[in-house]
């Protein structure tokens, strides 16, 4: 049985991890298919695209990586330190270039006034937008939820792109 992401990633051993995502179906994520002769090379600009636009959300910095013709190998650093350092409202003009928000959230951010009971679920929100701005396991879903969209979209097709979850090796020095 295989072993919970949040089980295996411990950033006091180490905060860089090997990320890799297979495709299933014999999907191309990119390179050419030798039986069909469809080239879908243009998806590496997608991920490379994706990535560059995470790396400046998340709080986890991509150190390396490679997309083949099925799958995809990155290695992440995470910084959880630069997450907790982050402002509330940092934290939330971040979460917001991803996801809506809440209503709270986006009264913040426009300056009204919170009661204690606002500024309570909001406190819940933003810490748990602070944590999820430094789990691999988001950046991975974000990564991976947006490439199967295009891909699947792409090839009139439904249903999972990637096998689920991606898997992450944590990189230690020998």
């Amino acid at each position: 049985m295989a072993t919970a992401r949040k089980r295996q990633v411990s950033l006091t051993d180490t905060k860089y991890y090997h990320c890799i995502s297979r495709c299933v179906r014999r999907a191309y994520l990119c390179g050419e298919d030798k039986v069909t002769g469809q080239s879908y090379e243009h998806r590496r600009g997608w991920i490379e695209d994706k990535l560059l636009e995470l790396s400046k959300v998340f709080c986890i910095d991509v150190c390396a990586y490679a997309v083949m013709s099925n799958h995809t190998h990155i290695v992440l650093y995470v910084d959880d330190i630069k997450a907790k350092r982050l402002s509330d409202k940092a934290i939330i003009i971040r979460w917001h270039k991803l996801f809506k928000g809440t209503i709270l959230s986006h009264k913040f951010l426009q300056g009204e006034r919170l009661d204690s009971a606002q500024q309570t679920f909001l406190n819940k929100d933003i810490e748990q937008f602070r944590e999820r701005l430094s789990s691999i396991s988001w950046f991975m879903r974000v990564l991976n939820e947006s490439i199967a969209r295009k891909a699947n979209k792409e090839d009139n097709c439904t249903g999972r792109f990637y096998s689920q979850p991606s898997m992450a090796l944590t990189l230690r020095a020998a």
